[in-house]
């Protein structure tokens, strides 16, 4: 199937009443380092944490007459999104996840009501034992990025900021399975086809990024991440998530993991915003120097706060992080 404009129109009008209207904010430093008006969509206010909950929502919102349960695979905020919206819908929520999945996030999943079940080491394993449960009568499974009602509600947050910043030239935006790009890039190019949009991700385990390259969806190694949720494959069957990265993005860019570990820093002492890695790719992008050529205003997703707050701690402080067997060598923030 073809998303379009109209599907994303349909999924705002779904979304109204369950989602927050997140607001669209200056960070002063941003534009004075980078010299060009600089702005964060603050979707980690959500009530869950994470933008992840548009999509969940409206998926709920047009699941099929008989659905008692609903499955979903995570790395840990489409969970958190899911068993939300199940929750104020009555239904139940089984959500899987790999071992990879930070501790802190598997406790919010539980406190919202849902079974976590913790499969495997990679977001790959999680996604086949979630198959099987939907396979059972009355089970609907909700993919994090490959379902047209998930991609159209992350389409929502491309609305918002067109609808506050019409005049944007550059819309940075995290890359995972592709929903949120997908859905981001379908409303903005619709609105503006000028508009310059860019995915951002971490260069240990880019799926998304690989399979573009490679003209298919490809299997990657799961590796950890201080973007954690930016982790886990597309899957190999993906039938819109990929096609739309494809067409939409203008480019795909690549981050280390010193880079998010000091825009991470930069976005807690500058702007006072306690961020998941992998809402900071964009930014760890631009003070990177890999856009070099790129037009104001610009906008990008902070996704989701729902940190484990001991490894945040430790970036903020500058403390070496243990990230399986590689080891990221800490800076002091100003230093």
């Amino acid at each position: 199937m073809k998303l379009t404009l109209a599907d994303i129109m349909r999924a705002k009008t779904a979304l109204v009443g369950k989602v927050t209207r997140t607001p669209l904010l200056p960070s002063r430093h941003l534009e004075r380092t980078l010299g060009i008006p600089f702005f964060l969509k603050m979707e980690s206010m959500q009530p869950t944490g994470a933008f992840k909950l548009r999509g969940a929502s409206n998926a709920t919102a047009n699941l099929p007459a008989g659905t008692h349960t609903v499955t979903c695979c995570s790395t840990g905020n489409h969970g958190r999104g899911v068993a939300y919206a199940a929750r104020q819908s009555g239904l139940k929520a089984i959500v899987c996840m790999s071992s990879l999945v930070p501790r802190t996030k598997v406790e919010g999943i539980k406190a919202l009501g849902a079974e976590a079940r913790i499969v495997g080491h990679s977001q790959d394993d999680a996604l086949q034992e979630c198959q099987a449960l939907a396979q059972d009568d009355g089970v609907v499974e909700i993919s994090p990025f490959d379902d047209p009602h998930v991609i159209s509600g992350q389409g929502t947050i491309g609305l918002e900021i067109l609808e506050d910043l019409p005049d944007l030239k550059t819309l940075l935006v995290p890359l995972s399975g592709g929903g949120l790009a997908a859905g981001v890039a379908l409303a903005a190019k619709s609105i503006n086809p000028s508009i310059h949009i860019v995915g951002l991700t971490m260069d240990r385990g880019a799926a998304m990024k690989a399979s573009i390259d490679a003209g298919r969806p490809i299997e990657v190694k799961e590796v950890p991440s201080l973007a954690d949720s930016l982790g886990g494959g597309i899957g190999l069957n993906n039938r819109l998530s990929f096609q739309m990265c494809r067409d939409l993005l203008d480019e795909i860019v690549l981050v280390s993991e010193e880079e998010i570990y000091r825009a991470m820093q930069v976005l807690y002492y500058k702007d006072s915003h306690v961020a998941e890695g992998a809402c900071v790719v964009g930014i760890a992008a631009c003070l990177a120097g890999k856009l070099a050529e790129f037009q104001g205003p610009v906008a990008t997703i902070i996704t989701g706060r729902n940190v484990d707050m001991e490894q945040f701690t430790k970036v903020i402080t500058g403390q070496d992080i243990q990230l399986g067997d590689f080891q990221l060598k800490g800076t002091p923030y100003g230093t």
